[in-house]
């Protein structure tokens, strides 16, 4: 049985006759009367007393009429929703990004973006590790780094550079290190080693990598936590340089060792797949794209040196 046929003979039925029905739908009234002829035998049931002037229900088509017509209204009005959806941003966009997110993004960003977009609903997985998009139902995410998921498509949004910082009054009480192997004499601020040991930084010079195992007094997981750590001069820290650039400028970090860090690292937004893609999550795509590159939390990608990313383009 063709649903089609169905919501055909609701229409029928509203308009009066074959003539009219086909009129609005765009069909020939022959076309539309043998449609309702194969809805009858598949029912087993005749649904219209046809006549020359006027068409009738029988008791069973008037019945059967009562339990679809409302139905078939449903679901036009389902179609009619999806398309105007299609057409304008709406609904819910899970944003999956660093737990210090909101640390370097300001929230009244989001706020603008939420004015131009008022029937969207962003929900944000706050997390430092990896969020599983489809396990965990996230429909973008933020990434940095060399290599990604094969199975997301990734879009670039630009490069980040890592680099050495420390406060001024570190280093007037410790010293500059003039080589990286001398940070292993330094407190360098660092996340958490498994284990409780050493973490090892592999410093990008400009001849080779060097590593170097580090330690201090005081570990954490978030960038923004050894930032705050870095300021107060609790030791040297390797961070994000656009997150380190407004101490920098105004005199809070300096840059130790500049000619040493991480290499560019890619930044990008990632989805499952870019068939379909919903207008709310392509809206949010464009607008987090602009507004990082605008507060300068990622460089440009002409700025950038190309790096492989293993992911779907």
């Amino acid at each position: 049985m063709d649903l089609n046929d169905i919501a055909l003979f609701v229409q029928v039925v509203r308009a009066g006759s074959f003539a009219e029905a086909g009129r609005r739908l765009g069909l020939p009234p022959s076309t539309a009367s043998r449609r309702l002829q194969g809805l009858e035998a598949a029912l087993g049931a005749r649904l219209l007393q046809r006549s020359t002037r006027r068409l009738a229900l029988t008791d069973a088509g008037r019945a059967f009429y009562a339990e679809c017509a409302h139905q078939v209204d449903a679901l036009a009005q389902a179609a009619g929703q999806m398309k105007e959806a299609a057409s304008e941003p709406v609904g819910r966009v899970r944003v999956g990004a660093p737990a210090d997110f909101f640390n370097w993004f300001p929230a009244e960003r989001v706020a603008q973006f939420l004015a131009r977009h008022p029937r969207v609903r962003l929900e944000f997985e706050l997390d430092d590790a990896r969020a599983d998009l489809l396990g965990q139902g996230i429909d973008v995410a933020l990434r940095a780094g060399v290599e990604l998921e094969p199975t997301l498509v990734a879009q670039q949004l630009g490069w980040s550079r890592v680099a050495l910082v420390a406060s001024p009054a570190y280093l007037a009480a410790r010293g500059t290190p003039s080589t990286p192997r001398e940070l292993a004499a330094h407190d360098c601020i660092t996340r958490p080693a498994r284990g409780g040991g050493r973490a090892t930084w592999r410093l990008v010079g400009p001849r080779s990598t060097v590593p170097v195992e580090v330690d201090g007094p005081f570990q954490a997981n978030h960038a923004s936590a050894q930032l705050g750590a870095a300021v107060a001069g609790l030791g040297i820290a390797l961070l994000p340089a656009e997150l380190c650039a407004p101490h920098v400028a105004a005199g809070r970090l300096q840059v130790v060792l500049p000619g040493h860090g991480l290499g560019p690292i890619g930044v990008y937004l990632v989805y499952l797949s870019r068939r379909q893609l919903p207008r709310a999550v392509a809206a949010f795509v464009d607008f987090a794209k602009a507004a990082i590159l605008e507060l300068g939390l990622a460089q440009p990608l002409a700025e950038g040196r190309p790096r492989r990313a293993a992911a779907r383009r």
